[in-house]
This record gives C-alpha cells, structure tokens and sequence, in this order.
C-alpha cells in the first residue's frame, strides 16, 4: 500500500486527523475501509464537495475501499449551521435528492473493470438503519453513551448556543446521528476511517467514542480545511449564487469559467488541493502562475481538470469551444444551441419580442454601453462586433441570416465585453 498520508499533507488536504502515526500504520498493513457522507440538503452537491471527493479518490488510488454515504436521514434533520436553523424539507423531496445525488457520486468513484486494483465504492443510505430505530431504542442504544456537556462543546453547538436563534433538541441530536453512522458501518462492513469537512471535526470524533464505547475498538478520522476565497468571501459562491456540480443548476460553461476567471492567488493555493496532477507538474503550473500570471496557466488547468472529472469530455470540449466563439476565434455557429445559450446566459443577457431594434439599441440595452451616443462612438471607432463581425454601420437592424440556432445574438465590445441576445417569438 502506498503512504497515503504523504500525498494528503503535500496536497494540504489535511486539517485535523487522529493519532497521525497510527492512522498510517493502520493505512499500510492492509485496505482500510473508509467513507464520507454528504447530505441532501439540496437537489446537487455544489464545488465545495469536491473537497471531499479528493481526500476519497486518492485513498481508492492508494488500494482502500471507499463508502460513499448519502444521508436520507440526516438530511431530514440538518447539521447545525453556526447562524440559524436549517430549513427542514418533506420526506419525498429528500428521497428525490437522495436518488440524483447518488447517480451525481458515481463518476467519481465508479471503477471501469479494466482498472484492476481500484475498489469499487459501496453506496448507503442511512435511512436503512435509522428508520427502523424506535425513540426508545434510540435513547436506550444510543443515546446514552453520549454525554450532554461534551455535546454542548461542540464548535457548531457552542455558536448555535451563543446566538439569537439558539438551537433545536432536532438539530442538537444530529451529532449522536452521525456517529450512530459510523458505528454501523463499522458493524456492517469493517469501517474504521472517516473524512469529513473540518466544520465536522466534532461529529467524526463522536463517532470515534461510540465505536470505543460499544465495541472496545479504535477508529481514525481526517478532516479536510475550510477553503476560502483571497477577498474573503466564500469559496464555491460566483455573481448568481452557488456553483453546482448539476449541469442543470451550473451549466458546464458556467462551471468551466468558475475556474477561469479564480483570482491568481485562489487559483495557486487551490491547485495542490484539487488537481490530480503529478506534484512536480502542480509545482510548474504554481510557478508559472507567478512568472506570467496573464497566461492564467493556473486557472486554465484547474477549469480543464475539473470540468473533465465532473461533466466529462464531450463537456469540456464545448465549455472551452464556447470560450474561444465567444471572443472571436471560433465559429459561433458550430456550437450547440444548449451550449451557445448557456454562455450568454452566463456572459449577460437580454430578450427582445417584435420587432427588433438597432444595433446601437441592442449594445445599450445589454449593458455594453451607457448610451446611445456612446453606442455609436464605439461603432465608430471600430469596436462593436455582432456574431464576431464588426459592426460598420450604428443604425443597423440584425436580419433573419444573423440569428444563431436556439435564437440569439452575439454582441461584443472591444475583446473581452460579451453579451447575449435572445428573440422570443
């Protein structure tokens, strides 16, 4: 077995872990099993799971057994979150997430039959083991191996406690939940190493006493670090909201420019965490960064990466293809109308219905220019494009032959300001 251990710290995918020498003793006499659990809380996971899904791949990698857990009961009840409680969703909304969620794992971790020697992961839902549990058996079983001043520790817990909003006994019981996880897949199938986010620090380690507690045995828990932003604000958040890992909610375009536009200090210190590359090859792109931080060689690699792990090939190509029509060096019209309309969605958009106005109109109407006269001045001087042609003449309606398939416009100015134009009939 190789020294997993190794890769996490030169990766930085390490905050917290257990007694450090025994987890990799334990790690190299034999596969480990080991799992992380993502809650339903929402129709996708989003790129701040992706975190997760590395420390998994590379323990796979390393000859370990994953299991891959997607809560159906504890996405009924909701983590403590530090500022408010969560919103609680109906039974068939989360069983519904549960099911996408679960198909939205496997490309991670799904092993083609020709790569011997990678685990295939195993997939629960622990809904199986905690649906049955009556109250009494819960509190009986369960509940008294945990202590309520320890509980009360806890960091999520402690700030719940200290704010306005104070804290359910709903949500102050989903620690004993998730540790109750880990003692059954300890039970069910040898587990003995849980990872999580480092927000999670207090619930693995739950986990960890009541396995001690009942069955006299010793488990191991990794934690992986709060990743943020260079300005502060948070990681996996763009202008209109979350980036999703569902190209229904970001669509792969949208994904891929994610990645693209990270400033070039987020884009040095988030390399090591998500790429896969070799260290001496991260240690290049890291310095080229550096050297010619406008090549965006940094930014370029992590978009290809991981829109290539998360939306696959085909995605990737037309991501990257819609990036080049846009500014002009590609055929606009060879892109699909899904992805065309995701990338002006994505750039800035605009509808028109009816008659259609001029250009000068258009470049106002989208937010490329202040003012008509401003509109006429840039076409003046040579810097309005429409579909990548520049525009000569101002007052110039767009004809039936300028439309793009899915119905849209392309309106540029100068090399980097694009907009969208969608006709609604």
């Amino acid at each position: 077995m190789t020294d997993v251990i190794d890769e996490l710290h030169r990766r930085g995918l390490i905050a917290q872990s257990t007694d450090e020498e025994e987890l990799r003793t334990h790690l190299s006499a034999g596969p480990v099993t080991y799992y992380c659990g993502f809650d339903p809380t929402a129709p996708s996971l989003h790129v701040g799971h992706l975190l997760q899904f590395m420390v998994l791949r590379a323990l796979q990698r390393a000859g370990h057994q994953p299991v891959v857990l997607v809560g159906g009961a504890t996405g009924l009840i909701g983590d403590p979150r530090p500022t408010a409680e969560r919103q609680l969703h109906d039974r068939s909304t989360v069983a519904e997430w549960v099911a996408r969620i679960r198909r939205q794992v496997a490309p991670f971790l799904d092993v083609p039959a020709e790569r011997d020697g990678l685990r295939p992961p195993v997939y629960v839902d622990n809904l199986d083991w905690t649906a049955p549990l009556s109250a009494i058996d819960f509190l009986r079983e369960i509940g008294r191996h945990f202590r309520v001043g320890r509980m009360l520790a806890k960091e999520a817990v402690a700030a719940r406690l200290a704010s306005e909003a104070g804290i359910s006994y709903t949500e102050f019981s989903y620690q004993i939940l998730q540790a109750n996880d880990f003692l059954e897949l300890h039970r069910r199938y040898g587990c003995t190493l849980q990872s999580g986010g480092s927000d999670q620090w207090g619930n693995l380690t739950a986990g960890i006493d009541l396995i001690r507690r009942t069955e006299g045995t010793g488990a191991h828990a990794l934690s992986t670090p709060l990743v943020t932003k260079a300005d502060g604000t948070k990681f996996g958040k763009s202008e209109g909201g979350a980036v999703w890992l569902s190209p229904e909610l970001t669509s792969p375009y949208a994904f891929f420019q994610f990645w693209l536009n990270a400033d070039d200090a987020d884009a040095r210190a988030w390399l090591p965490l998500f790429s896969e590359r070799p260290a001496e090859d991260v240690a290049a792109l890291v310095a080229e960064s550096r050297e010619r931080p406008a090549a965006r060689a940094a930014q370029r690699a992590l978009a290809e990466e991981l829109t290539l792990l998360v939306h696959g090939p085909e995605e990737l190509r037309q991501a990257e293809a819609a990036g080049r029509a846009l500014f002009g060096r590609d055929d606009l019209a060879a892109l699909g109308a899904d992805t065309l309309g995701a990338a002006l969605r994505e750039a800035g958009s605009v509808t028109v219905q009816g008659e259609v106005p001029s250009v000068a109109h258009l470049l106002q109407r989208t937010g490329l220019v202040a003012s008509l006269s401003e509109a006429r001045r840039t076409v003046k001087e040579g810097g309005a494009y429409l579909n990548n042609e520049r525009v000569t003449d101002a007052e110039a309606v767009p004809g039936e032959d300028a439309w793009l398939p899915g119905g849209w416009l392309v309106l540029r100015r100068g090399k980097r300001s694009v907009a969208g134009v969608e006709r609604v009939r």
